[in-house]
C-alpha cells in the first residue's frame, strides 16, 4: 500500500488518487492529514501539499483540489511543455483532464452544439493525440520505484477492444413503403442511377445490401479472437435518427443474432439529448428484444453535455459508457486511455458511471480529417503504439455502413482488418 500526505482530504483529491493508482497503476494507497503518523510509516509515501514533510517523495499542489465549483481561472492550469517537464501539478491537470471541467463552463460548440477537439486545451497545447494522464502516472510509477525499490507495482497489460455504432442497419432493407418510394424519387431527382439500380437489385435479392456487413464483422472478430461491443440505436425516426423502428422483425433479428455473439449496448438517440426520458424507453426496448439487461450505452453523434448526459445516464441504470472522445479529431479527450469512474463536478461526488474512452473512430478519419485510407492507417498505428506504450485499452469506433466498400467508404474495409492486426 501506498501512504499519501496531503494537508486537506477532500472528494476531488480522494478521486484523483484513487483514479492514478487504483484504476490506472492498479495499486492500493491511503490518504492521510497526520503529518506525525506519515514521518514515522517505513514504507512507501509521498506527500501532495504546499512543502514536504520529510524525505518522501514530493509532489507540489496548486488549489484545484482543494476548492469547490467550476471557476473560469481553471483554465489557466499549467500543461507540460513536454514529456518530462516536472513544473505541473500533475494531479491537478488530471483531474482537470478526465472531470472534462473545462465543458462546464460556457463555449460555443459546432452545428451539433457539441464542444469541438480544437477548442480543448489538449489540443491546443499539442497533446490531444498522447495519453498523457497515463504518460504521466507511469512516470510516477517510475519515480516512486526509484525512491522505494522494494515496492511492487503490478503488471497491466495492454488491450483491445473493437465497438461497432448501428446507426443505419440497412440502406434499403426493411424500410416502409413511403421511404422506399421516397428514396426512389431523390435517386431520379438527383440521376443518382447507381442509388437506383443498387436498391432495386436489393429489393429484388439480386444483390446484398451494402450496409449488411455483419457476416464480415462476425468473421473478422472471430479470426482474430475479438470481444466487440455493439451499440443500437432504438430511437424513433427523426431527421438524426433514421434507424429502423425497433418494432420492425428484420431488425429485431438481426439484434438478437448480434446479441449472440458480442456483447451489446444501447445507442442512445439525437433526440434523447433534449428529451431525458427517452433513454429510458430506447433502454427498455433493447432489453425487450434482448430479453437481458442493458448497462452499456454510447451517445448517438457522441452528443455530450456535462452534466447532463451522464446525470441522465445514471438515473437510467446504465454503469458504463463509451462516449468519451471527440468526433472531430483522433486522440484522448481525457487524457487516458484507460476506464475510470466519472466524477460530477456539479455535485462534487465521485459516481459508479464507469467511462470507456476511445481513440479513434471512422468518421473521423474519413469525414472531418479527410485523410485516405493510406493516411488513416498511419494516423491508427500512432495512436495504438501510444497506447501500448503505457499498457493502455484501445477502444476504436466503426460501423456497419463504413465496411460496405461502397461510395465514400470505398477502400475502408481493408483499413478495418489492418487496424485489428496493429491493435492485437
Amino acid at each position: 500500500m501506498l501512504l499519501i500526505y496531503t494537508h486537506q482530504v477532500t472528494n476531488r483529491v480522494k478521486y484523483t488518487f484513487n483514479l492514478i493508482f487504483k484504476s490506472v497503476l492498479g495499486i492500493d494507497c491511503e490518504l492521510t492529514t497526520n503529518a506525525d503518523s506519515f514521518k514515522q510509516f517505513e514504507g512507501a509515501k509521498i506527500s501532495y501539499t504546499k512543502k514536504p514533510v520529510g524525505d518522501e517523495l514530493f509532489f507540489q499542489s496548486n488549489n484545484l483540489l482543494f476548492e469547490t465549483g467550476i471557476k473560469k481561472e481553471a483554465l489557466t492550469i499549467s500543461f507540460p511543455k513536454n514529456e518530462n517537464d516536472l513544473f505541473v501539478d500533475f494531479f491537478a491537470l488530471a483531474f482537470f483532464l478526465t472531470t472534462r471541467y473545462e465543458e462546464y463552463l460556457p463555449f460555443n460548440g459546432d452545428k451539433y452544439g457539441r464542444f469541438s477537439a480544437k477548442k480543448s486545451l489538449a489540443y491546443k497545447n499539442n497533446f490531444l493525440q498522447k495519453p498523457i494522464v497515463s504518460i504521466w502516472a507511469k512516470k510516477i510509477q517510475k519515480m516512486i520505484s526509484e525512491h522505494y525499490p522494494n515496492f511492487i507495482f503490478p503488471e497491466k497489460k495492454y488491450s483491445y477492444t473493437p465497438t461497432i455504432d448501428i446507426d443505419n442497419a440497412y440502406a434499403y432493407l426493411g424500410k416502409s413503403f413511403a421511404r422506399t418510394l421516397g428514396g426512389f424519387a431523390r435517386a431520379i431527382a438527383k440521376s443518382d442511377w447507381d442509388d437506383f439500380g443498387k436498391r432495386k437489385n436489393v429489393l429484388l435479392k439480386k444483390e446484398k445490401d451494402p450496409y449488411d456487413t455483419y457476416d464480415f464483422q462476425m468473421e473478422i472478430h472471430k479470426k482474430y479472437r475479438l470481444k466487440p461491443v455493439y451499440f443500437l440505436l432504438m430511437g424513433d425516426w427523426d431527421t438524426n435518427d433514421k434507424n429502423l423502428p425497433h418494432t420492425n422483425q428484420q431488425m429485431q433479428a438481426l439484434i438478437k443474432n448480434i446479441s449472440q455473439n458480442a456483447e451489446t449496448g444501447i445507442h442512445p438517440s439525437f433526440a434523447s439529448n433534449q428529451y431525458s426520458e427517452k433513454i429510458k424507453i430506447e433502454k427498455e426496448r433493447l432489453e425487450i428484444i434482448r430479453n437481458s439487461p442493458i448497462t452499456k450505452s454510447r451517445q448517438h453523434f457522441l452528443m455530450l453535455r456535462f452534466p447532463q448526459t451522464y446525470q441522465n445516464l445514471v438515473a437510467s441504470g446504465i454503469t458504463d459508457d463509451y462516449t468519451m472522445g471527440f468526433a472531430d479529431e483522433i486522440g484522448f479527450r481525457s487524457g487516458t486511455c484507460t476506464p475510470y469512474k466519472w466524477y460530477d463536478l456539479e455535485k462534487e461526488e465521485e459516481t459508479n458511471l464507469t467511462l470507456h474512452p476511445f481513440a479513434v473512430m471512422d468518421g473521423t478519419l474519413n469525414n472531418y480529417l479527410k485523410l485516405s485510407p493510406e493516411k488513416a492507417i498511419e494516423k491508427i498505428k500512432l495512436i495504438v503504439a501510444e497506447i501500448k506504450n503505457v499498457n493502455g485499452e484501445f477502444i476504436s469506433i466503426w460501423h456497419n455502413e463504413t465496411l460496405g466498400d461502397w461510395r465514400d467508404w470505398k477502400g475502408w474495409k481493408n483499413i478495418y482488418e489492418e487496424m485489428i492486426k496493429l491493435a492485437i
